[in-house]
């Protein structure tokens, strides 16, 4: 996605809204019509009475009324009407703010839903380099904490602000229509204010986007800390933890104070503007009407409106305090869906079917700004259907063969072939469909078991599921379950590492992939585990192109072809028994280094 503008976001998330938008307006306008028709009827009401006081209303619109103290209580008819009518539109302005307020949240929550997959979405689509910068809990709070400041933005903030906006301009108005001068004043009052509302909103948006940084920046660590907490336990290091907490939090708080700060000094403008409001009404409205140019119904008008216009103009002020906050976390959900991944899917080729050959063509590869090569000079080649084992010290570029290979990044020179195809002219989805991956670390999902091992992916039928997992071992595990394959698993509590690598098999299996890639899958298990995986390997491994990554070379026993890595460069391969059989081979050496060790 390459949304940059908040046009751009406005289009594309409440065009699917658009008649609940347009529904939100016409809901709001009639408001704003109830909310100015009302004192109307009030002045009417008043006037009307103190012309009866007066005795200037005819007879005729005289209706008797109760009996009070023995006197006959004398009322117009009109006055009747006028109350009832009041109330009757006060009752319809709340039913109309009834509505207003269910519509508000539809398109609330159908936009920011919307936009909430997109986001996440984007972010799963970003190269591996771009998770490597930022955590997880920084993401969190990006896609939903973000996000969620910007509900109020498209239910009802750029509505509601323009329609408070017209409702206070709707009472100046008639206010104006009333007396020039009271309208005269008011307006200067009123505008003035705004002006300086407007002035304050350039300071405050830079500090609220400060304040989301923050919170960013705590919860990344926060997910960090929560993650490893069973090594900080062991480790004793809670000390260190609390000591790198409480910056963060200061730091948080010291930013929002800020913010707050700046706030509380927009908070008092709709009350300086309303007592300015009042204060002329009061001192012009009094001589008006002394000198008889208004009546005490006006008068009451004028009070009642300036009564009225305090409330959006308190509206208008917590609407740009959360504009504020809007736009603060607008510009960070923007900025990430600008992001591209630095890798490119230039082709829309296909990988052939069956066994997946692998070469790699004078390779060199950096990880960022690191002037130090990942991989440098890399030549190999695996014929399909053939099973090499790349050993090496950690850090050697074991892994950074396999991140190229699923082209997680791409190589600054040189190229990474995969049947015969260079990856970079075959698009992501196909190439990650027939490449399977399993490592170290397996991800068991909160869901079913159907579900862990498909993915939510459609037309598997559950007896094909049932007889991969047999096949992978794990037939008696699943005749166990209380509902089979509907058990939902309560992620690696559920499984031992030995049942969760088996289960990763099983995942892999269902793909059909022509290349399965293992990166020290076994090095958690116990020999006996181990052994179990094996069987399941040579089953997952039946008529495929295969690469295993370990350090333990007895997982190394079925391999066809050995690679040994050191300082990112490929400095042995070849036929494993040939390896072996060699005296000055440094696989051999490793393999009788092991061997010796295990005796003594």
């Amino acid at each position: 996605m390459k949304t940059k503008t908040l046009r751009e976001i406005l289009l594309i998330y409440l065009r699917p809204v658009k008649w609940w938008v347009v529904g939100l307006a016409l809901l709001l306008l009639l408001e704003i019509g109830l909310q100015l028709l009302n004192p109307q009827i009030i002045r009417y009401f008043l006037d009307t009475a103190q012309a009866v006081a007066g005795g200037e209303v005819a007879e005729g619109a005289i209706a008797e009324g109760a009996i009070a103290g023995g006197e006959l209580l004398a009322t117009p008819v009109v006055l009747w009407q006028a109350a009832g009518l009041f109330l009757l539109i006060a009752l319809g302005t709340q039913f109309v703010r009834l509505v207003g307020t269910f519509v508000s949240e539809q398109v609330a929550w159908r936009t920011t839903n919307q936009l909430r997959g997109d986001v996440a979405l984007h972010c799963l689509q970003l190269d591996y380099s771009f998770h490597q910068q930022h955590k997880p809990g920084e993401l969190i709070e990006r896609v939903d904490g973000d996000i969620n400041q910007l509900a109020n933005f498209f239910s009802q903030l750029i509505v509601r602000m323009s329609g408070n906006f017209l409702l206070v301009l709707g009472i100046v108005i008639s206010l104006w229509w009333v007396h020039p001068l009271i309208g005269g004043i008011i307006t200067l009052v009123a505008g003035g204010g705004l002006l300086v509302l407007r002035y304050f909103n350039r300071i405050i948006v830079p500090q609220w986007a400060k304040t989301r940084e923050a919170d960013s920046t705590l919860f990344g660590y926060l997910e960090e800390w929560l993650t490893g907490r069973a090594i900080i336990q062991t480790s004793r290091a809670k000390p260190y933890v609390l000591w790198r907490l409480y910056p963060l939090l200061r730091e948080r708080w010291l930013t929002v104070r800020r913010a707050m700060v700046t706030n509380t000094a927009i908070l008092a403008l709709p009350t300086m503007i309303s007592s300015g409001a009042y204060i002329t009404a009061y001192l012009a409205g009094g001589w008006l009407v002394g000198e008889e140019q208004l009546s005490v119904g006006e008068l009451y008008l004028v009070i009642y409106y300036i009564g009225v216009m305090i409330n959006p103009l308190w509206e208008i002020q917590r609407q740009v305090s959360d504009l504020q906050r809007a736009a603060a976390s607008l510009e960070r959900v923007v900025s990430l869906l600008r992001l591209e991944s630095e890798v490119v899917a230039e082709g829309e080729g296909v990988l052939p079917e069956g066994a997946l050959g692998v070469r790699f063509e004078g390779v060199d590869f950096y990880y960022g700004d690191d002037p130090r090569p990942a991989l440098k000079g890399v030549d190999w080649s695996l014929p399909a259907g053939k099973v090499v084992g790349i050993v090496g010290r950690t850090g050697s570029g074991k892994s950074t063969l396999t991140k190229l290979l699923l082209r997680f990044y791409d190589p600054q020179t040189g190229r990474v072939l995969v049947g015969e195809e260079d990856v970079r002219e075959v698009s992501l989805a196909d190439l990650r469909t027939r490449i399977g991956m399993v490592t170290q670390s397996v991800e068991l999902l909160r869901a079913s078991v159907r579900d862990n091992l498909t993915l939510w992916a459609e037309g598997i039928s559950d007896e094909r599921l049932t007889a991969v997992v047999g096949e992978m071992g794990l037939g008696g595990w699943l005749a166990d379950l209380p509902n089979g394959l509907g058990t939902r698993l309560a992620g690696e509590q559920t499984l031992s590492a030995g049942e969760a690598q088996l289960l990763a098999l099983a995942r892999v299996f269902l793909t059909e992939p022509g290349l399965v890639i293992l990166d020290e899958a076994s090095s958690r298990l116990d020999p006996a585990t181990e052994a179990r995986l094996e069987r399941a390997l040579g089953r997952l491994l039946a008529g495929r192109t295969g690469i295993i990554i370990a350090h333990r070379l007895s997982t190394l026993d079925r391999v066809d072809y050995i690679g040994v890595m050191e300082g990112g460069e490929l400095v042995e391969f070849g036929p494993r028994a040939e390896l072996v059989a060699r005296p000055d081979s440094l696989f051999g050496e490793l393999l009788l280094a092991m061997r010796e060790g295990e005796m003594g």
